[in-house]
């Protein structure tokens, strides 16, 4: 095997593939503003017949069976913020995703979980 038939560094590597070729150039998300904290839920819609998913769309997608932030999904998939934002807005943009805004019951929780943190922060 010749050196530019070598697909693999190591073992544990795998196969080296750019992140540019994962998200085929792009470098922002398709018509939807995604932050660290946005929650993304799977629509249980079937993707376009004319549309096969990559993937890691695939596996984003497996992802977001239930409520998952952007970062989260970064961290699982082993991927670069800024790829998994491209991702999931092309899987938006297919209806394949959907925006989730966090419930009240949740908004109260943060806010309970940031008075203490400022009490402890004061208490120091």
């Amino acid at each position: 095997m010749g050196r530019f038939d070598e697909r693999w560094v190591d073992d544990e590597a795998g196969p080296i593939v750019r992140s540019y070729a994962v998200v085929r150039g792009r470098t922002r998300p398709r018509g939807i503003a995604l932050d660290l904290v946005t929650l993304l839920c799977a629509t249980g819609r079937e993707p376009p017949h004319d549309r096969r998913l990559s993937r890691e769309e695939s596996h984003l997608l497996a992802l977001c069976w239930q409520p998952a932030a952007v970062a989260d999904l970064a961290s699982d998939l082993d991927l670069p913020l800024g790829v998994v934002k491209v991702l999931a807005g092309e899987l938006c943009h297919l209806d394949l995703l959907e925006v989730r805004k966090p419930g009240r019951r949740m908004v109260q929780a943060d806010q309970a979980l940031l008075q203490r943190v400022l009490e402890d922060l004061k208490a120091l």
